[in-house]
């Protein structure tokens, strides 16, 4: 029989080694799995957490396995490349940081051994990501495990995955199940008995044949319904051999039948069931991407009660117990492999071969329902023939994978949607940021409206929408601020454009989570990307959440905004709240403000700001409260300060009449050398990236009419998320150029 054996405990790790020791090095650290080794440096900023080769070395006695004929190695997630040797002999290397792979170690075991893993998370032009707004964190940072089974066993090195393929079919009130499965050394007189158990653990079909595909049909089948109905049956093979169990396995499914309509959006089992929802990171605060099971439960009931129906996993295969939780919870899965913002022709192989892996060990989970094969990959530009073409290499693997499932794109803003990329799968999303990276929250939903005219066979969607918040205040929200205030302004105006389209076939805010970033130095906490509607610790939900959980949920709930706001100067206040009931009623020292009703679910009061008043708000049985106090003068520690700003905006000198970096780009570009200048900087700006095919064309057109509201020194400062880095002489220097342009 089957047995895993965990070995995740005191393993010795380094950095400074540069090859593999002979024996167990008493001297380096000692860490428990998972583990990263970018866990701090990889979220404090400056994009300079350590990227290289560091070294895992493990004491194992053979002793300590059960007696097996065969011994497979098999590690989780490893990032992003990975050597394994055991007792100084290398036996395999892989590629790609967020998959499952397994070593046979049978004929290689001692009875002493040292098992030593060599992870590579460097830079370099073979292996995604390379190119990315995420840290890139490199470790043994999933579970690490033996194997141990029969010579004759379902199989474990096919593409990592679970051994079985299941494929339900919905027809009528029946379910058709075809189960594959794949046997290693299987023998004459060898069997496999499949058994099909509901979520009661009843026996609903059963069958023992030497065949290694087999179809059965569930009998008035219960659909797995999304978050209605989550209903999961369980397929169970045992490899037999007259009474003797010789191995093994078993993998939930679903059964469910969806389309993806380009008129009335997603449509699971028949029934409109729209797919709003949000993207997650798989990452934290101190801990990179080690997760414990506990952090992946903590972030799944978060997902609950805002209210999602669906979730894009972004931008790289996630751990198999957050896919076993979105299945449990029913919630509807976008997957994808990280083939990101840089095409590397150099990297072909290795997006075929991350992909085979996502759908290998994903194809069961009946959460997952799209296939996503790149994220703004066009960021450099769309006319690339390598490009398009590894692009319908991948469309095309995806689908003689899974006969069953669509496939789907994540398309950066500026792609052109005449592109003809955006003709290659089946479905399409775009990552739109107007009202944050420049244009106006108004853009959203008219920019959409035009893509289904054009468009109205192409299902679309947006994959990314948001904007960073932090513990900053004011009552003058604007773009580009980084309070929690604009969030929350930014996220009303989004819910309101983005939900009212039926045809949109999903929606996923950017992000969950705020997540690490450690080319940001950007919002006065460096290192992050704070677009999350929850903090990176997962300790403070944003006003934003809770504008969602009054849209999605059907938990009754009333929340007061602005609760870290407290000091205000002006003498009336304005105060808004969230609900999901019809009618919200608020009291400022135990005086009734007045009832109102809200349709949208957001309610706005004008409050007296006079002395020290707790307010309260009401709905129905559900109450919330809050404290405002009044102040002569605004409270600087609500105000955004940059750490480690290399030039802060009244640093700046800017002469009456002329132009600074002080000024938007569309000013700018009113006067002939306003514009020069501002072609020039963006051809800088492109070859900064890599890109030589856009140059001085950057901000024209389209870009400019969504990236004019920015001035020169926050596009100078966002852009270092691109790793395109200004010092304060460059902005100086760009500063006294503006200063001689005179304004018209």
């Amino acid at each position: 029989m089957r047995q895993i054996v965990n070995i995740n405990r005191k393993w010795a790790f380094t950095k400074r080694a540069s090859s593999v020791p002979a024996e167990l090095p008493l001297d380096w650290d000692f860490v428990n799995l998972p583990h990263s080794w970018n866990a701090i440096d990889g979220q404090d900023g400056d994009s300079d957490f350590y990227r290289g080769t560091c070294y895992y070395v493990k004491k194992l006695l053979k002793s300590d396995l059960p007696e097996a004929d065969k011994y497979y190695l098999e590690i989780r997630g490893a990032n992003s490349s990975a050597d394994v040797y055991l007792n100084g002999k290398v036996l395999a290397h892989h590629d790609g940081g967020y998959s499952t792979w397994r070593v046979d170690i049978t004929n290689h075991l001692h009875v002493e051994n040292l098992i030593a893993i060599a992870v590579d998370n460097a830079s370099n032009d073979k292996v995604y990501p390379q190119f990315a707004d995420f840290t890139f964190y490199g470790g043994l940072y999933r579970d690490v495990n033996i194997i141990c089974v029969n010579n004759s066993h379902f199989e474990l090195m096919y593409h990592g995955g679970p051994g079985v393929k299941i494929t339900p079919v919905v027809n009528g009130k029946n379910a058709e199940v075809e189960i594959e499965t794949w046997v290693s050394n299987l023998k004459a007189g060898q069997q496999i008995k499949y058994v099909i158990k509901d979520a009661e653990g009843n026996a609903v079909c059963e069958k023992i044949t030497n065949d290694t595909k087999v179809d059965f049909v569930i009998e008035d089948v219960n659909l797995w319904h999304g978050r209605k109905n989550p209903y999961l049956y369980t397929a169970e093979l045992q490899l037999v051999e007259g009474e003797k169990v010789l191995d093994c396995i078993s993998s939930r499914f679903g059964c469910r039948s969806y389309v993806i309509d380009p008129e009335n959006g997603f449509i699971l089992n028949g029934e409109e069931y729209p797919l709003r929802g949000v993207s997650r990171h798989q990452d934290r605060w101190g801990f990179g991407n080690a997760l414990l099971p506990e952090h992946h439960e903590e972030d799944i009931d978060l997902i609950m009660e805002v209210g999602a129906t669906t979730i894009r996993l972004a931008h790289y295969q996630h751990d198999q117990y957050f896919y076993d939780l979105c299945d449990e919870k029913g919630l509807v899965i976008w997957a994808e492999i990280p083939y990101i913002s840089k095409h590397m022709p150099t990297a072909r192989e290795n997006t075929i071969s991350q992909m085979t892996e996502l759908v290998v060990q994903n194809y069961n989970h009946p959460s997952i329902v799209v296939w996503g094969l790149s994220n703004e990959i066009t960021m450099q530009g769309d006319s690339d023939p390598d490009l398009l073409e590894n692009h319908n290499i991948l469309n095309d693997l995806v689908h003689e994978l899974d006969k069953t499932r669509k496939t789907v794109i994540a398309a950066v803003s500026m792609c052109d949607i005449e592109s003809p990329y955006i003709q290659i799968p089946d479905c399409v999303s775009y990552n739109h940021y107007f009202g944050w990276y420049g244009g106006d929250t108004s853009m959203n939903g008219p920019w959409f409206d035009n893509f289904h005219k054009r468009f109205p066979e192409i299902p679309i969607g947006c994959s990314e929408y948001g904007c960073e918040a932090l513990n900053w205040h004011t009552s003058d929200p604007q773009q580009g601020d980084y309070t929690e205030e604009y969030q929350a302004y930014y996220h009303e105006e989004l819910i309101k454009q983005l939900f009212s389209r039926k045809y949109m076939w999903a929606t996923h805010v950017w992000n969950m989570f705020d997540f690490g970033a450690d080319s940001r130095n950007e919002g006065g906490e460096n290192g992050q990307n704070h677009k999350g509607l929850v903090t990176f610790d997962r300790k403070y939900k944003k006003d934003s959440f809770y504008a969602y959980k009054a849209w999605l949920s059907d938990e009754k709930f009333v929340h007061l905004c602005g609760k870290r706001y407290v000091d205000r100067v002006e003498e009336v206040t304005k105060v808004t709240v969230y609900s999901n009931l019809p009618e919200v009623e608020l009291f400022a020292n135990g005086k009734s403000l007045g009832k109102k009703a809200a349709a949208d679910h957001f309610f706005y009061f004008d409050v007296p700001n006079v002395g020290e008043t707790e307010l309260v708000a009401v709905a129905g049985e559900f109450s919330d409260s809050s404290v405002i106090r009044k102040v002569d003068e605004f409270n600087n520690s609500y105000r955004l300060v940059e750490k480690g700003a290399v030039l802060n905006w009244f640093d700046i000198d800017a002469p009456e009449g002329y132009y600074s970096l002080n000024d938007k780009l569309s000013d700018i570009m009113a006067c002939p050398e306003g514009a020069a200048f501002v072609k020039g900087l963006a051809a800088q700006m492109m070859k900064g990236i890599g890109n030589t095919e856009m140059g001085e064309d950057a901000f024209g057109g389209a870009m400019m009419q969504m990236m004019g509201s920015f001035t020169v020194l926050r596009l100078a400062s966002l852009m270092g998320a691109a790793n395109v880095k200004f010092s304060k002489e460059d902005l100086l220097g760009l500063n006294a150029m503006l200063n001689k342009i005179k304004k018209p």
